[in-house]
């Protein structure tokens, strides 16, 4: 019986140490994610060939020149100034949260985007998949309005030192083929 006891007693330390361990290595995880907080400014205009920039509505943090970012921990909240080329900045806010739901925003019936984001395993990229929808007219079909939807993926990485974020996007068109890619890079200014 004696016997019995202590390979209870053995065991019981053994799966407490386990749990312990295990929840410590999930903490450090989560502690050490990539902190985007701050202020940023795209170093290059966010204009591609075909035209994607088209997609998005003034003050999308797509078409940002310059970001605010406040991180915390389930959230990363973003003000931004964006506009087309030639015409005055639009301020506009969204809020990336790190919960793994999806999030909408509306610009009106026609036009939004859907999105969900998700962090990398080591905590040093974040993912933003959306879903970008709106209306286009299209001449040669009866209806000419018809819904266009372009899939988005961009992945935010923090450089080593802390001083850029790197946001590379792929984007497919609903009709297209082939998929658009392009890098966005935003240096730190405060």
């Amino acid at each position: 019986m004696k016997n019995k006891g202590n390979v209870l007693t053995c065991l019981t330390i053994l799966l407490t140490g386990v749990i312990y361990f295990t929840l410590q290595a999930q903490q450090k995880t989560d502690r050490h994610r990539a902190d985007f907080s701050g202020e940023w400014k795209s170093n290059q205009s966010i204009s591609m060939g075909g035209n994607i920039v088209c997609i998005y509505d003034e003050g999308d943090r797509m078409l940002a020149d310059f970001l605010k970012i406040s991180q915390q921990e389930n959230a990363l909240n973003i003000e931004v100034s964006s506009s087309f080329p030639g015409k005055e900045p639009v301020a506009g806010q969204e809020t990336l949260t790190f919960d793994g739901k999806e999030s909408k925003i509306d610009h009106g019936p026609e036009r939004g985007k859907k999105y969900s984001v998700k962090w990398s395993a080591d905590g040093q990229t974040m993912t933003v998949n959306s879903i970008v929808h709106l209306m286009v007219h299209n001449p040669y079909i009866e209806n000419p309005r018809e819904q266009m939807l372009v899939a988005v993926t961009e992945v935010w990485k923090l450089s080593k030192d802390g001083k850029s974020i790197t946001v590379q996007t792929r984007s497919k068109e609903n009709s297209e083929i082939s998929e658009r890619s392009w890098t966005t890079v935003f240096d730190k200014v405060n």
